[in-house]
């Protein structure tokens, strides 16, 4: 692809994703997300692979849906309340239809069958993409929204928790692993957006750092299965032992980054008055713990049959670009520390 078309279309992608965190009208709302897709789909084709078009297919057909549908509840808010403004009073229906419609967009559970399907069929550049921007739009609207029952998003969120963890259990392809771990970090993000909208920006920003963290890990590896993974420690022995600690602050367990919202949010709801639903949450995670271990003891523990025995692995000097991953990968084993400090940005 050339670069200028490169520029433009990256260009795009910011200004869709702008005009929809700037705007306080549906119409424009909906003008931002149509350029971010539209701006997405011929990163997803550069390959000319016959899955990345059945995968650019599918994606196309699920966004336009849920634009449909999203255009359909604004227009129908307008003529039942007469204004088009995204935080004044809207109708419940209207509301509820909207906050599905997101939710097919972002690929929560139970909406979520698109997202691994079109994940496998794409490489791992475009996959990040997917799974880090193309989320924030949506997101954006969905805190400025009032949905009109709280029942909504926490069975929104409850089960793509469930369904996230429960469905990369059997799964051997890394990018339908990483799909459905997207699922299940959104999942934790709807529960207590409704609660505590500034909560969800760090959920969303921890989120950000450890699914590029690994993304980018596993493109430097060149895996797409797991298998592929018992040879990575031959290529590149330091960032196989990093890895493991990437996985882990993805699952949320101490003492790494991904612990901090996992912990804030759990706190959040009790005090809500929802601990059944906090121990239902924190229980699902141990669903995508197991995933994660999975990937770690395949490559840490496990060695790739060789036949050729002595016959050592080539170990020739990367030429790509790993400083953006050295400092994601920092951010996201290191920053428990910090979490005073960003409990205080929250009660702001």
């Amino acid at each position: 692809m050339s670069p200028y078309v490169l520029a433009l279309l990256l260009f795009s992608l910011g200004l869709g994703t702008t005009m929809t965190f700037a705007s306080s009208h549906w119409l424009l709302a909906w003008i931002g997300l149509e350029i971010n897709t539209l701006a997405v789909i011929p990163l997803m084709t550069q390959n000319h692979h016959p899955r990345a078009v059945e995968a650019t297919t599918k994606y196309f057909l699920i966004q336009a849906t849920a634009a449909a549908v999203l255009l359909f509840a604004g227009t129908t808010n307008a003529w039942l309340t007469g204004q088009w403004e995204i935080q004044q009073d809207a109708h419940p229906l209207p509301v509820a239809i909207i906050t599905l419609a997101l939710a097919l967009k972002l690929g929560l559970a139970p909406l979520h069958s698109w997202v691994p399907e079109v994940f496998q069929g794409l490489d791992l550049a475009t996959g990040l993409i997917l799974a880090t921007w193309q989320k924030l739009a949506p997101l954006a609207l969905l805190l400025q929204i009032q949905p009109p029952s709280s029942y909504l998003l926490i069975l929104l969120g409850l089960t793509s928790t469930l369904i996230g963890g429960w469905g990369g259990l059997n799964q051997t392809q890394l990018r339908k692993i990483l799909a459905y771990s997207s699922t299940a970090q959104l999942g934790w993000m709807v529960l207590v957006l409704q609660f505590s909208p500034s909560l969800t920006t760090l959920a969303v920003s921890v989120y950000i750092a450890t699914t590029a963290a690994t993304f980018l890990t596993l493109k430097l590896a060149k895996a797409t299965n797991i298998n592929m993974l018992a040879i990575s420690w031959a290529k590149a022995p330091a960032l196989v032992a990093l890895t493991p600690l990437v996985l882990l602050s993805l699952a949320g367990l101490p003492p790494m980054t991904g612990f901090m919202p996992k912990w804030l949010i759990l706190q959040e709801l009790s005090k809500q008055g929802l601990a059944p639903t906090a121990t239902l949450a924190a229980l699902t995670a141990l669903l995508s713990l197991y995933y994660y271990l999975r990937i770690t003891y395949t490559m840490t523990l496990t060695m790739f049959p060789n036949n050729l025995t002595g016959t050592p692995p080539w170990r020739l000097r990367t030429r790509k670009i790993t400083l953006p991953l050295a400092c994601l990968a920092i951010t996201t084993i290191s920053l428990l520390p910090l979490t005073p400090a960003a409990v205080a940005l929250v009660a702001l």
